[in-house]
This record gives structure tokens, C-alpha cells and sequence, in this order.
């Protein structure tokens, strides 16, 4: 494999920086809410098992 000159190799980095493609603010705010939104749905879920099976096990320890 041949050596890169350092300044070769900003060359390639700016060029390809050049192909990245920035979503809009529409996009980035859409996406933040929708994780958002998803965040809470999915703690909810697991806080609701986590319940269930912590009152599951407190049920058998206490047959014991």
C-alpha cells in the first residue's frame, strides 16, 4: 500500500466531508421527538415488568 502525503490525506478528508449530507432542522427536530417519545414509552414498559416481576418474587420469597 502506498504512503499518503499528510497534505494528500486532508485532501481526501475534505472530499469526503463534501459528500456528507446534514439533515435539515425539520429532520433533526422530527427525529429528537420521535426518540424522545420512544424514551418514555419504553421506560414505562420496563418499569411495568420490572413491577410485575418484583411482586412476582415477593409473592414466592414470602411463601417460604
Amino acid at each position: 500500500m502506498a504512503k499518503i502525503t499528510p497534505g494528500e490525506f486532508m485532501r481526501q478528508v475534505q472530499a469526503e466531508a463534501r459528500k456528507v449530507v446534514w439533515p435539515s432542522r425539520q429532520e433533526t427536530t422530527t427525529t429528537a421527538m420521535f426518540v424522545g417519545i420512544l424514551m418514555v414509552i419504553l421506560a414505562l414498559f420496563f418499569l411495568g415488568i420490572d413491577t410485575v416481576f418484583g411482586q412476582i418474587v415477593h409473592w414466592l420469597l414470602s411463601l417460604a
